[in-house]
């Protein structure tokens, strides 16, 4: 495990678009099914990072209570499954419905989304407007394994708050941190390491 921090792509920056399976269904989603949402957050995460373990049922809460405000979510996992089998479609389906995930949860093979979206770690979080520009990018809350603060969303919340406000973004948007992407061999962006 290497803790990795975020990218920080720049705010204002367009979804990347996607088009991936969803394990669970079989079906494909794409970035354009989520069209009439107030809000998108794209959230990369994976099934064995202790970092996504941390937050999972707060992100699911985090999902419930912004759907029904026009908030949509959608989570990738673009881990190499071929080196770490917990990430495999197969798991990612066991995760989605053992825990009733509130959102698809797609498997990024090629890990072209992750490229596109400059993601860098699980979780990592980018959260666009309706018009699908980039308006927060950052972490869910201070709470990290080991340290003692409570896991709220509470930095995600209020980027959403402003978001559905329509006022500005956060002015400070502190990196999320987590697992990096378990890029395949020869697969690594020139912004990873």
């Amino acid at each position: 495990m290497s803790l990795t921090p975020s990218t920080m792509l720049e705010l204002g920056t367009p979804a990347p678009d996607f088009a991936l399976p969803e394990p669970l269904t079989g079906e494909t989603v794409r970035l354009t099914d989520f069209g009439d949402a107030r809000g998108l957050l794209v959230v990369f995460m994976c099934n064995h990072c202790p970092y996504v373990k941390h937050l999972r049922d707060a992100l699911i809460a985090w999902a419930r209570d912004y759907a029904p405000r026009g908030i949509a979510t959608v989570a990738i996992s673009s881990n190499d499954a071929d080196n770490y089998p917990d990430d495999a479609p197969g798991k990612m389906a066991e995760e989605a419905r053992g825990f009733e995930y509130p959102f698809p949860y797609l498997f990024d093979e090629d890990q072209s989304v992750a490229k596109a979206y400059r993601a860098a770690c699980t979780p990592d979080f980018f959260l666009f407007d309706g018009e699908r520009r980039l308006f927060y990018r950052g972490q869910f809350d201070r709470a990290r394994p080991g340290n003692e603060e409570p896991v709220t969303g509470a930095d995600l919340r209020a980027a959403a708050d402003a978001l559905l406000a329509g006022e500005p973004a956060p002015a400070e948007q502190i990196p999320s941190m987590g697992c990096n992407i378990k890029w395949k061999p020869g697969n690594e962006p020139e912004y990873f390491g």
